[in-house]
């Protein structure tokens, strides 16, 4: 039995609801169960200075969690002067799978930046920050479609993200935290619409698994991503 009673391959609830800034071009909240990630989507007429005059696009992100998303306070790490290094590596993958789904050369020389803002956590909140990041990128590139300002969408394919793992010695699909926290395998799974994988993120903690039983998570995380992106797109409709 898991402890929130779910099936072993039954997501949390899932909604995204949009537009929920004022100023950005794209924004939504997604959650997942009990987390919850504000995700803006911002339109900049720049790049990075490595691929300037390249007339490639460029999608990147930025992650942070509030002070009280968890049980206890956390310390901002704008007090500190620098940012850790999970925070560093979460917006990277973000980064990385959003950019999975783009056609560089369509979107032209600009940049969207994609901020994910975890107001609440309980588990999973990368892959949340994924699948909402996309709606917000969906929603902005529409703007500019709509403006004119490109003519071919330059997004490929929905990108979404689900975890998974091994809990009490059976697969599971999206884990909170009381399962994350005590599970014996545990992953990150980002795939686009099409079954295209981005990215596996799989580790054992304090256990080891088969090649079995990842056939078994993969199955579960190709499941949980189907649903979620047919959230992204009822989102978005």
């Amino acid at each position: 039995m898991r402890p929130s009673g779910r099936e072993l391959n039954e997501m949390r609830a899932v909604s995204i609801e949009t537009d929920v800034t004022k100023h950005a071009e794209g924004s939504c909240m997604i959650r997942m169960g009990d987390t919850h990630v504000l995700c803006t989507a911002s339109l900049e007429a720049r790049v990075p200075p490595f691929i300037k005059g390249s007339g490639l696009g460029w999608v990147t992100a930025e992650y942070g969690m509030l002070p009280r998303s968890t049980s206890s306070r956390m310390r901002r790490e704008a007090t500190s002067g620098k940012q850790g290094g999970r925070t560093v590596e979460i917006q990277r993958l973000i980064g990385r799978s959003l950019r999975a789904g783009v056609d560089r050369v369509a979107l032209g020389e600009r940049q969207i930046t994609v901020d994910c803002d975890v107001i609440q956590a309980d588990g999973g909140t990368r892959c949340a920050s994924i699948t909402g990041g996309w709606v917000a990128l969906r929603l902005a590139v529409n703007k500019l479609i709509k403006a004119g300002d490109i003519v071919t969408d330059p997004l490929i394919s929905p990108v979404a993200a689900v975890s998974c793992g091994i809990y009490a010695g059976q697969p599971v699909l999206d884990l909170d935290y009381p399962e994350d926290s005590e599970a014996g395998v545990d992953g990150n799974f980002i795939l686009r619409e099409d079954g295209q994988l981005i990215e596996i993120q799989m580790s054992a903690e304090g256990s080891t698994f088969s090649r079995d039983q990842m056939g078994q998570l993969m199955d579960l995380a190709e499941k949980g991503v189907g649903e979620l992106v047919a959230a992204q797109k009822a989102a978005v409709a």
